[in-house]
């Protein structure tokens, strides 16, 4: 009889649920007010028709709600791992994390405050009133208790009044935090209280993060095996449905009962690692399937749960006395305190340091007065009573106020919260939306007229009938636009405000509508909806400026590519960065997409709405955003031609498989095909889906062996040379603007350009660098600081040497360090700004840094080149300067002449001039060299002031030969400079020189 007397209790219960959902509508309260209210009038009712003498007949009935067969622990395993887990598969992650800063605050941090100021409170007055048992630690227990909140009828209040996305944002994840916050500090207070460890204040905390840290790591892990079993029942979503109650369940029990960890928090982020990379491993229909069920569930939970509690209120404060009223109000004053603290003291404090945006006043009251209690407070209250460890008077007076203070939040804050937004006036459009308002009334009425006078015609309704209805909205339609003068009030930057909310709408709607077409794949929807949030956030707070700061924001580099990056560059792991690389492709695709879909939506639905002047703003605020995507995509698509296009071919078979299955749907409805041709014909469509969603594979090309063998300076070298220079070599990826070197910097390696371009920055002028190219080894050879900065054009493909590498591949082979010295004389003189008439003199730096060889190979040290001469007789070679090589370019060699006669100030001595007098005669020797390369030249010093176009670099010849015409290989390929130091005649007064080299 038991059995079937809970199924009827139980079917009671739902019943009751589903009719208190449209009477909390048309009394407009909050259903968790209404469901506390009637299970209270349970509870009373069953317990006076159970101790009642006028009749027995609904003893065991009312036995099931007195008594009822879950105890605390079950309510808490069956219903809140269904509770947090559905909360946290509606959160849009990417944007909780954007506010995670004021969300931790009001979770975790005002958890710690309400505590605290609870418990506080509370002591005094226990001690007072002569309450033995109740130590500090158990008034400290009721404020972790009490701490909970239930974020229902606030976020479902501000979605009622249009109030910002963000406050809602800010109102779950704090509550999602807040209960498991809240639990994990009970269960710490509780184990104490019990007797079962004593802990210190540094103990506690110590537990307390242990537990918090363990649970996500738990959580991240289980979340992340369910999601990768879910393409096992890609097309099966009862199946995955099925898996995912499974999840909160078993992540509940193994972290409670076995890892011994937060199993709220393990919940939570199970939910949340789910809800991140659940939508890129199923169909878009499986998962708003998935979703829908998972709405009910929850609905179902979050009822039954509330009513349960509630119906065991009326034995919770059974025999209320005075002093438990005065320790209520306690209660009632300490947690609206400690809540006000945090959200009118702390929350600013975060806007200060730009760590979260401003909140309105207005909706800080409503965010405070909203702080109810529900289910949460209700249960451990519950499992407070129950403990067996604890003594009477704790149960009690936990029990007692806890419920009490459930009670007075719901009926007092739950039923005034409304009157207080009317108040404060939240309910009530501002003046921009009302001028939207009856500038949009007017233009929909009157499309409408004409729709329904096109439809009397087609159907052939008399016109005395069409002209009563017509004539309705035509009034209407008068009505509205006699108060379009509203919208023209307004300032031109609260149209254009308009427009780009409206901008910032329709594009999360397209990204919904693509991804419900498979056109976009569930990787990179999760990612555009957080785009679409935050652009339309920033828009409603900064206008214009925000709408473009949120959408150049995705163009630029992440803190996650910058990890693949390093880990390529430090650990040689390619694949985080091939992956990324492709990501930011495919997003930049659908990027591109949407921005010229919103420019279509701009010309067709804002321009009649807001007028041709705001509609050519946002044209060009729109166009601007194509400009920059495209800029971005040319950058990837010059460095991955085919990868582009394969991406842009698998966009459009997409879209054909799409359109294929519309087609056999809409065959179907119209009953052209049967059923079982119908699914036939699906089950082509899936298999050829199932090819076109596969997305190609990225190769980043930074094979050392092909790089090597590609590039022009190492491509005539033999196969065992090209194996000794790759084990030195060390390839890297620069992405655009990257800045590879910076000026000041000690040089510590040369880079040699496999593909792409770089700028050098110099003090005066810029000098473009491509394929062929080496930067970086002035500063090697000469032994000096980076003189300026390097920045990456496009991506680049570079090959990195670091200086002592750099040195011996240069002492090995003769031809490279002849090719490299050219350059590096070439660059030197480039970089010298034109008027500049001192130079150091780079030989003495080359000859000092550059380990040489004697004629017998044995190997000399730089002191013993300068001891004696002859031995650097190889080094006359590396500083020869072919002449023949600048015939075509004059200001080279004015240049060169300037260099060669132009004299310094005596104030100002050479650094050779300090040197040991050992040295002298070595010294003499390094000039006569020089002089003997520089050649002599009749130039005058004037000059050296001279402009003219920058010399073309042999090294770059390969990239120079793909410009379109001579002219611009000049003006963009590399651009070198040649530095010689001065004949002995102009040694006195002495010559000073002074190498701008490039890094």
């Amino acid at each position: 009889m038991e059995t079937p007397l809970i199924t009827g209790a139980f079917a009671l219960l739902l019943i009751t649920i589903s009719l208190l959902q449209p009477l909390a509508r048309r009394l407009g309260l909050a259903p968790s007010v209404l469901l506390a209210t009637v299970g209270t009038m349970i509870g009373i009712l069953a317990i006076y028709l159970r101790y009642t003498a006028e009749t027995n007949a609904f003893n065991a009935i009312a036995d099931v709600f007195i008594n009822p067969p879950l105890d605390s622990e079950m309510i808490l395993y069956i219903f809140l791992p269904i509770l947090l887990f559905q909360t946290a598969l509606t959160l849009e992650v990417r944007r909780i994390v954007e506010d995670i800063a004021p969300i931790l605050l009001m979770a975790v941090v005002a958890v710690f405050v309400a505590t605290a100021f609870i418990g506080f409170a509370l002591y005094p007055l226990a001690t007072l009133f002569s309450l033995t048992d109740i130590t500090l630690i158990a008034c400290l227990l009721l404020g972790s208790i009490v701490a909970t909140t239930d974020p229902v009828a606030v976020v479902a209040i501000f979605r009622d009044i249009g109030a910002p996305a963000r406050l809602g944002r800010i109102v779950e994840g704090e509550s999602l935090l807040n209960d498991a916050a809240a639990i994990v500090i009970f269960v710490i207070l509780l184990h104490m209280l019990a007797g079962h460890e004593t802990m210190t204040v540094g103990e506690a905390a110590i537990a307390f993060c242990r537990s918090f840290a363990g649970g996500i790591i738990v959580g991240a892990l289980l979340g992340r095996i369910a999601v990768s079993l879910l393409p096992i029942m890609r097309d099966i979503p009862l199946a995955q449905v099925t898996l995912s109650l499974a999840l909160p369940y078993g992540t509940y029990v193994l972290s409670d009962q076995f890892v011994d960890v937060s199993a709220v928090v393990a919940v939570v982020c199970a939910g949340t690692v789910f809800n991140l990379y659940g939508p890129a491993r199923i169909q878009p229909a499986s998962w708003q399937f998935l979703h829908a069920v998972w709405e009910q569930i929850s609905f179902w939970a979050a009822s039954l749960i509330f009513l349960l509690s509630a119906i065991l209120i009326p034995r919770f404060v059974e025999g209320f006395t005075p002093v438990d009223i005065l320790l209520l109000f306690v209660v009632i004053v300490a947690a609206l305190a400690a809540r006000a603290v945090v959200i009118f003291g702390l929350l600013p404090v975060l806007s200060v340091f730009r760590m979260g945006q401003a909140v309105n006043d207005r909706y800080k009251t409503v965010i405070l007065w909203g702080g109810m209690r529900g289910a949460v407070t209700l249960t451990l209250a519950l499992s407070v009573s129950e403990h067996a460890m604890l003594s009477d008077e704790v149960s009690v007076f936990v029990t007692k106020l806890a419920t009490g203070f459930v009670l007075f939040t719901l009926l007092v804050y739950g039923t005034s919260l409304k009157p207080l937004i009317r108040l404060l006036g939240l309910d009530k459009l501002n003046a921009r939306d009302e001028a939207l308002r009856t500038q949009f009334l007017a233009l929909a009425l009157s499309d409408v007229r004409h729709e329904l006078e096109t439809a009397a015609r087609n159907y052939h309704i008399a016109p005395r009938v069409t002209d009563d209805v017509l004539k309705d909205y035509e009034s209407r339609a008068e009505a509205a636009a006699a108060e379009t003068n509203k919208l023209e009030e307004l300032k031109d930057w609260d149209r254009v405000r308009i427009g780009l909310i409206a901008l910032a709408d329709r594009e999360q709607q397209l990204v919904l509508e693509h991804f419900h077409e498979k056109t976009i794949s569930g990787r990179s929807v999760s990612r555009f909806l957080a785009l679409t949030g935050r652009t339309g956030d920033l828009t409603r707070s900064d206008g214009r400026s925000g709408y473009n700061q949120a959408a150049r924001q995705p163009l630029k580099f992440g803190l996650g590519f910058r990890l693949a990056q390093t880990l390529q560059r430090r650990l040689r792991i390619a694949r985080p960065l091939a992956i990324r690389l492709a990501d930011r492709f495919e997003f930049l695709l659908v990027y591109r997409i949407l921005a010229d879909e919103l420019v279509d939506f701009n010309n067709k639905r804002i321009r009649p709405l807001l007028g041709d002047r705001v509609a050519d703003i946002l044209q060009d605020t729109l166009a601007i955003r194509q400009d920059e995507t495209l800029a971005a995509i040319d950058a990837l698509r010059l460095q991955y031609p085919d990868y582009a296009d394969a991406l842009e071919g698998q966009f459009l078979r997409k879209a054909g498989v799409r359109l294929e299955e519309t087609a056999y749907d809409e065959a179907k409805e119209q009953m052209l095909i049967g059923t079982e041709l119908h699914r036939d014909l699906l089950r082509d469509v899936e298999r050829t889906r199932k090819a076109c969603h596969t997305r190609p594979k990225l190769d980043l090309g930074l094979k050392t062996r092909e790089l090597v063998s590609a590039h022009p300076l190492f491509a005539d070298l033999t196969r065992k040379q090209q194996k000794a220079i790759r084990r030195m070599m060390r390839p890297q990826f620069a992405t655009p603007g990257e800045k590879l070197i910076r000026k000041g910097d000690r040089g510590d390696a040369a880079y040699f350009i496999a593909s792409g371009a770089v700028e050098v920055r110099a003090p005066s002028h810029n000098i473009r660098l491509g394929r062929g190219d080496v930067f970086g080894e002035i500063a090697l050879m000469t032994g000096g600081r980076r003189s300026a900065d390097v920045v990456a054009l496009g991506y680049c493909q570079l090959l990195s040497l670091r200086a002592q590498d750099f040195k011996a591949l240069l002492a090995e082979n003769e031809d490279l360090r002849n090719h490299v010295a050219m350059l590096t004389k070439r660059r030197q003189l480039m970089n010298l700004d034109d008027g500049e008439t001192e130079m150091e003199d780079p030989v003495f730096p080359i000859f000092t840094e550059i380990r040489t060889s004697n004629q017998t190979g044995e190997e000399l040290s730089p002191e013993t080149v300068l001891a004696e001469p002859d031995a650097g007789e190889t080094e006359t070679e590396i500083l020869t300067f072919d002449e023949a090589d600048a015939q075509n370019d004059p200001s080279l060699m004015e240049k060169l002449s300037a260099a060669d006669t132009v004299t310094a100030t005596p104030e100002e001595p050479s650094q050779l001039e300090k040197d040991k007098d050992s040295h002298a005669a070595e010294d003499e020797e390094v000039q006569e060299v020089a002089k003997s390369d520089a050649g002599s030249s009749d130039a005058e010093p004037e000059q050296a002031g001279t402009e003219g176009t920058q010399p073309h670099s042999k090294g770059f010849e390969a990239s120079a030969a793909d410009a379109s015409t001579p002219d611009q290989g000049k003006s963009e390929a590399t651009e070198e400079a040649t530095a010689t130091s001065e004949p002995e005649e102009t040694r006195k007064p002495k010559t000073k020189t002074k190498t701008r080299e490039t890094a």
